[in-house]
């Protein structure tokens, strides 16, 4: 009997030692660099996946005048010209030079949980609109699927960063990275910025964090689509011009300084029939350009009773045709449901106005708001209004 205890506290032992080393081991796991410093060997992925309005970034990596840890930093600034006239622009660090899922190099990144950088300002007070792992799943102008796509879709932020280094992260707790091809992706949206900024970023690594859980995903209301130009708490991007004319009859200015119903600024629309198409609207997306092509981009905001915005005319008189939320169908990954009120004749004084949206499926939402209108029922010469406080509400 002694004999059988003692065979059985030895044998209990060396599983406890056992177990202890296997966590130790789990806790050094060697972190897998994006980028450490210029031409170390530790990097992986190439910053080639050029997006959005591509002529408003500038990207240095192998800035000296600021580094956390070794001789260089990666240096980004944006100028918010919207060249192309996309109104955000953004890098996709890629596992082989362009590629956007169609060569088989990704890695497998599962036993990690979460991606760290390092980031500072060259003022403080600048704007990271997200930063993304994964996503590279369909073809951005078609959404068919790729051969080989990431397993994960997931993104962080808006960030705002200080004038010293500060550590952030990508919460990684229970994605799939069995295959990963877009290591990271940063992206900055002109209204954010508001002006050119620049950005430093380094020590850009997956890692293991034992004590990571998954972050709840629950939505909290309200749920701005605009609060404030600069404001971290807005959701989607004015990016769907609409129709292709648009660019010609339409000014849009997120950053108008002149009597906002609320904060420092609200929205400004001029609308002319300068092409001749006679009517004209701008869908705010998730993310940028998207009208159903890209997969797990929408938002889930059931619960949600309302879409509430505030709106006024520059004379007085003038007919916004429709307001809308959803309808984005056109794609393999469209918008769930879709709710809208209209014509609306506004008055020179801000009027709030409501969508109800009770019975309307939320689960994905990627047309977060539009406004859409046409020359026949304004004035020839043109309109111009305004818009602010755009929220969803319980």
């Amino acid at each position: 009997m002694k004999k059988i205890g003692l065979l059985t506290i030895f044998g209990a032992f060396l599983i406890l030692i056992s177990s202890v080393g296997a966590q130790e081991a789990a806790c050094e796991t060697e972190d897998f660099y994006v980028y450490a410093d210029k031409n170390s060997p530790k990097n992986h992925f190439i910053p080639s996946g050029w997006m959005g309005d591509t002529n408003d970034l500038a990207f240095n990596d192998q800035a000296t005048e600021e580094a956390l840890s070794g001789g260089t930093s990666i240096k980004l600034t944006y100028d918010p010209e919207k060249g192309k006239g996309q109104g955000w622009a953004g890098i996709y660090w890629q596992s082989a030079q362009n590629n956007w899922g169609t060569r088989d190099s990704g890695y497998d990144l599962s036993q990690y949980n979460k991606l760290v950088f390092s980031a500072k300002g060259a003022e403080g007070g600048e704007v990271i609109t997200g930063v993304k792992v994964g996503g590279l799943t369909t073809i951005g102008s078609t959404g068919e699927p790729v051969p080989y796509p990431d397993t994960t879709n997931t993104e962080s932020g808006p960030i705002r960063v200080t004038d010293s280094w500060q550590e952030y992260q990508v919460n990684l707790a229970d994605q799939d990275l069995s295959y990963i091809n877009g290591g990271l992706a940063i992206i900055f949206n002109s209204d954010q910025a508001g002006e050119e900024q620049s950005i430093y970023i380094d020590d850009i690594r997956y890692s293991y964090d034992p004590d990571l859980t998954a972050e709840d995903d629950s939505t909290n209301f309200p749920f701005y689509v605009y609060a404030d130009s600069s404001s971290l708490d807005n959701h989607f991007v004015p990016s769907g011009w609409m129709p292709a004319t648009a660019a010609k009859d339409v000014q849009l200015n997120t950053n108008w300084k002149n009597l906002p119903f609320s904060g420092n600024t609200c929205i400004r629309v001029a609308y002319q029939n300068n092409s001749g198409t006679r009517w004209a609207g701008v869908y705010w997306q998730q993310p940028a350009n998207n009208w159903g092509t890209v997969p797990e981009a929408g938002y889930d905001l059931q619960g949600a009773e309302t879409l509430t915005f505030w709106a006024r005319g520059d004379q007085g008189g003038e007919v916004i045709y429709e307001f809308k939320m959803g309808g984005l169908s056109s794609g393999q990954y469209p918008d769930s449901d879709s709710a809208s009120i209209g014509p609306i004749e506004l008055s020179k004084e801000w009027e709030k106005y409501e969508i109800d949206l009770r019975g309307r499926d939320l689960s994905y939402v990627i047309g977060g708001f539009a406004w859409a209108t046409n020359i026949d029922v304004n004035d020839p010469d043109g309109i111009v209004f305004y818009i602010d406080e755009i929220k969803y509400e319980k």
